[in-house]
């Protein structure tokens, strides 16, 4: 059985960002970016961004596209845009993988990103959430990379299938065939640097909007999920 926890019931060990929505005219979730920058640009045309409009990322805004600098900087210098920390972003803090481009900036920028954003029902994190704990025992570690609890290859069983709130989750990291919306997760990788689509969630109107990629990297099949309805 799932054990449902209130969000945030403890003191939290990770970097954490509360927001209040009612500051905010529309609100959108976007999934993994990856460096597409003309991907990102077609989907804010797309939405038609108002100056009251927030957009939060769910991280891995860097690497395998081809203009990670580019997209880090449209994040960071813009007040409406706000993203937590992806597992890529962690790589390239951690020295495990490099963004050439990169500079001292961008560095503190990505040092000073969340590892969770939430509001009033809600939290964004790049992974997800171990279904059977509080909040409060997850570790960067957890969020940034929960697939499954019992490990984080795409064999499943998957957080998502088992998790029942609140809150509601919106995350990426896991790559699927289509946006994935339940009552307590929404699913937002939809492979934009593979060729798939890059998508928002429209949290207002409670609808994905999203643009169709070219893709810049292969990616087996195995390592897409096609997520199930319900």
């Amino acid at each position: 059985m799932t054990t449902v926890h209130p969000p945030f019931d403890a003191a939290v060990s990770f970097e954490h960002r509360r927001i209040d929505l009612e500051n905010w005219a529309d609100v959108y979730v976007v999934g993994d970016v990856h460096g597409c920058l003309e991907d990102l640009e077609t989907l804010f045309s797309v939405l038609e961004l108002g100056d009251d409009d927030l957009v939060v990322f769910v991280g891995d805004l860097v690497r395998k596209g081809p203009q990670s600098k580019a997209v880090l900087e449209q994040v960071r210098e813009s007040p409406r845009l706000l993203s937590v920390r992806g597992n890529n972003e962690q790589k390239v803090l951690d020295g495990d993988a490099a963004v050439p481009a990169l500079g001292p900036t961008d560095y503190r920028y990505i040092e000073s990103m969340p590892v969770a954003i939430s509001w009033d029902g809600g939290v964004v994190v790049h992974g997800g959430v171990d279904p059977n704990r509080p909040l409060s025992a997850h570790s960067s570690e957890d969020l940034l990379t929960m697939r499954s609890p019992a490990g984080n290859g795409y064999d499943g069983p998957f957080w998502f299938d088992a998790y029942e709130g609140p809150p509601r989750v919106f995350f990426g990291h896991t790559v699927l065939e289509r946006p994935l919306e339940r009552e307590w997760a929404v699913g937002l990788d939809t492979g934009c640097v593979y060729g798939g689509s890059l998508t928002a969630y429209d949290v207002r109107r409670e609808r994905f909007v999203s643009v169709s990629t070219g893709g810049h990297r292969d990616r087996s099949d195995e390592k897409i999920v096609v997520p199930e309805t319900g």
